[in-house]
């Protein structure tokens, strides 16, 4: 790809000059405290705002959080980001209250050479998300205005045509961050010709969301495991009883076609954990996949399922060309509801069985990356960890991503 990188812009010089950096902090917050939950994506972006600080730039961050209608919304605030981000620096972050008003330009004017300001949500700004161009194109332009350089290193924004993604990069000289190089180098090697044998782990809720990258996906792996809510509309298709767990009755008729056409390479749960109802401390148990009972909900993958798909990665199938086990590992969503302690042991047994495979192994972002941190796994003992878990599968998918595009204009 044709794309600027950092160590471009710092050979260029960016002491006493602007650099506007487009950061992924949509980090999880606690619904009661609203302390941050999760502090990846804010640690994913520190190599890129250190450098520049170190060089002495006057570095101005924008990003967004949560869904917020267009409009300011105190429970999406940046602010607890902007504290934590100051935490993780050993150096004080200016707040702007607005993204583009008063505060935002006075916080602005007032940045010395290496020091960081944040500006207040984007998505408070209906011209962020805006499809009218001239909309968002105004917005882009106020935008710009903070700086003299852009950097993009928010890899979990790239596949939005956002004003902050897309439009300020056709504004000013644009620039990928460590962090969207580094996603797009790996995520490039999963979609060029990956070491094989080649296993992919898929799970979440919806098989409506991974669709594309299970077509994308099919007939480049050697196996294709499937858990997480989405196994139950699989397993329907296979006819049997799923109670009353998370299933996509439209479509059914897609997973068989799916499974008739993967030549065995999908693997599904042969055990399934069901509870009476989807709470933490339902009574529960551990029942046959093709033996469910009609008024129970799954809500965690088994361990003989656990085992299956262990073995699975660490044994090469036949005719994969390779002995031992899988080479190259992307996982994707978790295997159960892992937030709830007695429905985590699929996602922490799989997760385990990927980080000692001895494979190149990928996480894939979202719900994925947060398991690996909620369940206190051992993030080195994987080969890199996504912050992008939708602009990843859509990469895979071999969609264009507006972020990427923008960047190599």
């Amino acid at each position: 790809m044709s794309i600027r990188t950092l160590d471009d812009l710092l050979a260029e010089g960016v002491s006493g000059r602007r650099v506007l950096v487009r950061a992924d902090l949509n980090v999880p917050l606690d619904k009661q405290s609203g302390a941050i939950t999760d502090d990846g994506r804010i640690r994913a972006v520190l190599p890129t705002l250190s450098a520049l600080t170190g060089a002495g730039a006057q570095v101005v961050v924008c990003s967004h959080l949560g869904r917020p209608k267009g409009a300011p919304d105190p429970q999406f605030s940046l602010r607890p980001v902007a504290d934590r981000l100051g935490e993780l620096l050993g150096a004080t972050v200016r707040f702007a209250t607005d993204t583009v008003g008063d505060s935002a330009r006075s916080t602005v004017d007032a940045l010395a050479d290496g020091e960081v300001a944040l500006l207040e949500n984007l998505r408070f700004n209906a011209g962020e998300t805006s499809k009218d161009e001239a909309e968002r194109g105004a917005f882009a332009d106020q935008l710009a205005a903070f700086g003299t350089a852009y950097v993009d290193d928010a890899f979990g924004a790239v596949h939005r045509k956002h004003a902050s993604v897309y439009d300020v990069a056709a504004r000013l000289p644009h620039f990928a961050g460590r962090l969207v190089l580094r996603e797009v180098e790996v995520l490039s090697t999963l979609a060029g010709e990956p070491e094989r044998p080649y296993v992919v782990v898929l799970g979440g809720s919806k098989v409506s969301d991974k669709l594309a990258v299970i077509e994308a996906l099919l007939p480049k792996v050697d196996r294709l495991l499937i858990g997480g809510g989405m196994c139950f509309t699989f397993l329907k298709a296979q006819g049997h009883e799923v109670g009353s767990s998370l299933l996509e009755e439209e479509m059914v008729e897609t997973c068989r076609n799916l499974l008739e056409r993967s030549a065995g390479k999908i693997m599904l749960p042969v055990d399934v954990v069901v509870a009476d109802a989807f709470a933490p401390d339902s009574p529960h148990d551990v029942v046959r996949a093709d033996g469910m009972p009609s008024k129970r909900v799954g809500l965690d993958i088994g361990p003989e399922t656990v085992a299956g798909f262990a073995a699975a990665l660490t044994s090469a199938p036949e005719g994969a060309g390779a002995p031992g086990g899988a080479r190259t590992i992307f996982w994707n969503g978790p295997m159960g509801v892992f937030e709830m302690p007695a429905f985590a042991n699929g996602t922490r047994g799989v997760a385990e069985a990927i980080a000692g495979s001895g494979a190149f192994t990928v996480v894939g972002g979202g719900d994925s990356a947060a398991a690996v941190r909620a369940l206190g796994l051992d993030e080195s003992s994987f080969s890199h960890i996504s912050t992008g878990g939708g602009a990843s599968l859509e990469y895979l998918e071999g969609k264009t991503l507006p972020g990427i595009a923008a960047l190599e204009k």
